[in-house]
């Protein structure tokens, strides 16, 4: 259980890291206070860096996920 815990820890430290990596979406004023509704029809993919770091981050999300579900489990048990 202990070693579970710890890399709750680590994932949470990772999950973090890779969220203030990523690099800024800047958005207008207009853009902001309409809602981002024109964010709608032109959306671009994500390439090189950005794909990259947002895929780390649902991998990261995802094994917190898992681990936080195994906690739970083994402290109910």
């Amino acid at each position: 259980m202990r070693i579970f815990q710890i890399l709750l820890i680590i994932v949470s430290i990772l999950i973090v890291c890779a969220v203030m990596l990523q690099p800024q979406k800047q958005q207008d004023a207009l853009s902001a206070l309409s809602g981002g509704g024109s964010d709608l029809y032109n959306s671009k993919k994500s390439r090189g860096f950005e794909a990259f770091m947002e895929r780390v981050t649902w991998v990261l999300g995802a094994i917190f996920f898992i681990l936080s579900m195994i906690l739970v489990y083994m402290s109910s048990h």
